[in-house]
């Protein structure tokens, strides 16, 4: 019972975090239509950050496909959060042009063709593809530490938070809160890998969401936009 309570109470709140997303990348959007030429629409986007963000929704999306019985409180909201994260990817590349920014752009669309590809086979990749989700799960934590700590580390010595979505960051803070509570729910034992995940998300943007206010009120930060 609980279970599904908290399965469903993911869902809505990943749907929630997707639109998040979705806010980031309209936020890209606006930025393009009504920038001037010297105003980038990315700016002060992390491609760290939204690298590591791609892939965690990704490991999410292979480890709920992985495991018995197939979840699909975790499979399709994740696949959509996916495809959103490398849109955003794409406008990254399309703006700056760089080698690095088309490598991640590249990466990233081939790992989602192989994910799905690894749904289409389903049972035979089974057990392989639980514990490879696993191992990116937590590889993953990582990045998002350390990718998180990029775009706070960009925030922190520009004092602006640029084309960073608030939004964005409040839906996603919602979503880990609700997957902390599935992941319990699930028991430790299945459950654990993506409770280490969310609680390295939601620690990350509790952070940025702190700093859009130390923004506005921080006189170091207006000197630093100076």
């Amino acid at each position: 019972m609980l279970y599904n309570l908290f399965g469903t109470l993911n869902t809505v709140f990943i749907i929630v975090s997707v639109y998040g997303v979705y806010s980031q990348l309209k936020t890209i959007w606006h930025r393009k239509q009504s920038a001037q030429s010297t105003c980038s629409p990315t700016a002060l986007l992390s491609l760290n950050q939204f690298s590591v963000s791609f892939l965690a929704y990704l490991s999410f999306f292979i480890y709920g496909y992985s495991i018995e019985p197939f979840n699909h409180y975790i499979v399709w909201p994740r696949l959509v959060a996916s495809l959103l994260v490398l849109g955003i990817l794409i406008e990254i590349w399309r703006d700056r042009k760089t080698p690095l920014a088309f490598f991640s752009m590249g990466m990233a669309s081939m790992c989602l063709v192989a994910a799905l590809i690894g749904l289409c086979v389903g049972d035979t990749i089974a057990d392989h593809g639980k514990y490879i989700s696993t191992a990116i799960i937590l590889f993953v934590s990582v990045l998002i530490a350390q990718g998180y700590a990029h775009q706070i580390s960009v925030i922190v010595h520009s004092g602006s938070t640029g084309a960073v979505d608030l939004k964005m960051s409040q839906f996603i803070l919602m979503m880990d809160i609700s997957t902390i509570a599935f992941a319990l729910s699930m028991g430790l034992n299945q459950g654990w890998p993506l409770l280490v995940l969310a609680l390295t998300s939601a620690i990350t943007k509790l952070i940025i969401m702190y700093l859009f206010r130390w923004v506005k009120l921080s006189p170091i930060a207006k000197a630093r936009r100076t």
